[in-house]
């Protein structure tokens, strides 16, 4: 019953999560959209920009101030909830999925670092990038945004390797996602929101705004814009072994987060020109490398292995035997009615009643079990290398069933 509850706990937190993350998101996209698409060549004085559109069946006239109106409207429509929201959510699902398990889902096996000792490292990350990235911010690097750009992630990058070393490769991950997201909302509270709030009480007092505080509300935002991309990565990372189960994860993550940077400039720079189109076809050539550098090595029939001890050259491997081996290690979770008291149904609906179950599912089992060694899950059932060696001897062999 506990194990079906915390089911349900995980499934609400992530399902609201993902609707505040979807709108926070879209907000961000849409405005960084219509900043670069404002029409700059306006007669009023006061405007910035306005930007005519239609959707829906209706057509828009949208217009940015200068600074402000003379008059503050009497509805104004405030964006901020929605940040809130998605890192409060993602806090809790951070919570209810690694630290609640942290031994199973955080740690990685045999760590030296006790499971509190991962939580409170991995809580304390969030609020320590913040402080880091808000001093870069704050330092002479905020007149070179690429130089920021650069240091901010090679910030991350050592994070994301540190973590590492003690962590499994989602938790990893995961706490990189999560100190990116704080970072962004971090801007939406002590950056943008503050800019907002005077900007409204100088009209509302009719005095003038200081513009340097609009100004960098908007280069936080466009912060923002840039981050959002790797933070989507790493929000479905989890289902991608191949990335955070590689031995380099977190340089495969750092490769991936400048595609995501840079895929997204050319989308925030295509209104002007065209001269960053070169982007899509180097993302495509950068995602094609790093899928050619992951790809498993599958050792042949007469490959030697380690198997009980002595090395020896294995002719062959029967399902028996590879099935003794997930039987023992594997079904206690993937099962019709798992035995593990985590789980109430087997996790992705995969299961392990048979040995053409294995079969069925043999090249996640080589993946997960043997390339990587991301399971079973914090290695809680030990399960050992020559194990390992065997389940992937059977499987290059074509994983028969006699």
């Amino acid at each position: 019953m506990e194990a079906h509850l915390l089911e349900w706990l995980h499934l609400a937190i992530r399902w609201v999560h993902v609707i505040v993350g979807i709108a926070w998101i879209g907000a961000s996209f849409y405005f960084v959209w219509l900043e670069n698409n404002l029409d700059r060549q306006v007669k009023n004085q006061e405007l910035a920009g306005e930007l005519w559109a239609i959707h829906g069946g209706g057509i828009y006239h949208l217009q940015k101030y200068k600074l402000a109106p003379a008059t503050m409207p009497k509805h104004l429509h405030w964006f901020k909830w929605e940040a809130y929201s998605s890192w409060i959510s993602g806090v809790l699902l951070l919570s209810v999925v690694y630290y609640l398990n942290a031994a199973t889902y955080l740690m990685m096996p045999g760590s030296s670092v006790s499971p509190e000792m991962g939580v409170f490292i991995g809580f304390g990350s969030l609020f320590v990038g913040w402080i880091v990235y808000d001093l870069l911010c704050k330092s002479p690097l905020r007149h070179q945004p690429l130089l920021l750009g650069m240091a901010l992630m090679l910030f991350l990058t050592f994070v994301s390797w540190g973590f590492s070393q003690f962590m499994t490769g989602r938790a990893a991950y995961l706490h990189v996602g999560a100190i990116i997201g704080t970072m962004m909302v971090g801007n939406v509270f002590f950056v943008i929101m503050p800019a907002q709030r005077n900007l409204v009480g100088a009209i509302e007092a009719s005095t003038t705004p200081d513009p340097a505080l609009p100004k960098n509300g908007l280069l936080r935002s466009r912060h923002n814009n840039y981050l959002t991309l790797p933070v989507i990565f790493i929000m479905i990372s989890s289902h991608f072994p191949s990335t955070y189960g590689h031995e380099w994860n977190w340089i495969i993550l750092l490769g991936l987060s400048i595609v995501s940077v840079a895929v997204r400039h050319y989308f925030n720079t295509r209104h002007n020109s065209q001269q960053f189109l070169w982007v899509l076809p180097g993302a495509v050539l950068a995602l094609l490398v790093m899928a050619y550098v992951t790809v498993p090595s599958i050792p042949s029939a007469n490959d030697k292995s380690v198997i009980g001890n002595a090395t020896q050259k294995v002719s062959n491997v029967t399902a028996d035997q590879a099935f003794a081996v997930v039987a023992t290690h594997c079904a206690a979770c993937h099962a019709t009615a798992p035995t593990h008291a985590a789980f109430a149904t087997a996790p992705a609906g995969v299961i392990f009643d048979s040995v053409k179950d294995i079969q069925r599912h043999k090249d996640g089992i080589y993946l997960q079990s043997v390339v990587s060694n991301i399971m079973p899950l914090g290695n809680s059932t030990g399960m050992t290398q020559d194990e390992r060696d065997l389940l992937g001897l059977w499987i290059s062999q074509g994983a028969k069933l006699k």
